[in-house]
């Protein structure tokens, strides 16, 4: 089997081109990059990964952690990521933690043991003390979906309160008086921060906050249902109901159904991520859209920045997304031109 040496026989040329054509082939004239590049190829040589990386110092691959694979967000952000990294001959090491803070350490744990060159953690449960480890092996990282306060971390994050804020208003403008909230867990950033642009949509339009219109949820199409019963059965029935995400909103338009009731002419909902099933279901859901494959994208180019500048003190950002209301017919709404416009 042909190695790095006889390449460099054959070629004419000395051990270390050979090595910054396959390393960094933009360093070497077109002439005799195309030179060895022939010859590798006729010999069919496979360079050694391993001894590659113990001379680069790097390994090709970079971490992706992720809360629940089935979520159909995460799969979207996933192929934003690949699609930067699969240009640049990385390959991408995906973890799922089932949204539990141990498993997500192990993810990092283990993914640091493989000297990946870099990480990106979707919707972090973690505190900003369990990133320590991380910094200090000055590992590149990008945040995606959530970010910690005073941290030298880059971050791609959705402004959720906005989002809230903008769903809640729309249903006040279509009429409806009482407006419940079905919130995702409230151990997570995102979930405070869409709880407050409810709040503060009620309180600006003149209207009651009440806690009890606010059921904790868990993510997931059965946590909606579930939380939908206990609406109805703690408070009555409610002109509308926000949902912190649209799998718990298909749950509620499901459990709204079985419990006699129409939507929207009797429970207008309105959910959060636009995934792709929001516009097959019937009713239609109204839901606040943002860009989750451009935020993959985003957050790897972020990554790729910071691993390939050489500077220790790289400069970290802080990337906010604006989102988006799709209004479709779950929410009451007579006049679509908005969602003919979105």
């Amino acid at each position: 089997m042909a190695n790095i040496r006889k390449i460099s026989e054959l070629a004419g040329v000395s051990v270390a081109t050979v090595s910054r054509v396959l390393n960094h082939p933009e360093t070497v004239s077109e002439e005799t990059r195309n030179r060895i590049l022939k010859v590798i190829e006729e010999v069919n040589y496979v360079p050694n990964s391993i001894a590659r990386s113990l001379s680069t110092n790097r390994t090709s691959t970079i971490g992706l952690i992720i809360p629940n694979i089935l979520n159909p967000l995460y799969p979207s952000i996933a192929k934003g990521v690949e699609d930067v990294f699969y240009k640049k001959g990385y390959n991408i090491l995906l973890s799922n933690t089932e949204n539990d803070a141990k498993r997500e350490k192990d993810s990092i744990e283990m993914l640091l043991s493989k000297k990946v060159d870099g990480l990106i953690i979707c919707s972090s449960i973690l505190e900003r003390a369990d990133f320590d480890t991380i910094i200090r092996q000055k590992v590149p990282l990008v945040l995606l979906g959530d970010y910690i306060e005073d941290a030298d971390i880059n971050v791609v994050y959705t402004d959720y309160l906005l989002g809230a804020y903008m769903a809640t208003n729309h249903l006040i403008k279509t009429g409806c008086k009482t407006i419940a909230h079905i919130s995702g867990p409230m151990n997570r950033k995102p979930s405070v921060e869409k709880l407050e642009g409810y709040k503060k949509a009620l309180l600006e339009a003149g209207y009651k906050y009440d806690e009890e219109y606010v059921i904790e949820g868990d993510n997931q199409i059965g946590g909606g249902h579930l939380a939908l019963k206990k609406i109805l059965k703690k408070k009555g029935k409610p002109d509308a109901i926000f949902v912190a995400n649209d799998l718990m909103a298909l749950g509620v338009i499901e459990a709204i159904k079985v419990s006699g009731y129409a939507v929207p002419d009797d429970i207008a909902v309105v959910g959060f991520d636009d995934i792709d099933v929001a516009s097959l279901i019937e009713p239609k859901l109204t839901t606040v859209t943002h860009p989750v494959y451009r935020m993959g994208l985003t957050a790897a180019r972020l990554l790729l920045d910071n691993i390939t500048n050489e500077e220790e003190d790289c400069f970290k950002q802080k990337i906010f997304i604006q989102p988006m209301l799709k209004v479709r017919k779950s929410c009451g709404y007579d006049n679509r031109i908005e969602e003919i416009f979105s």
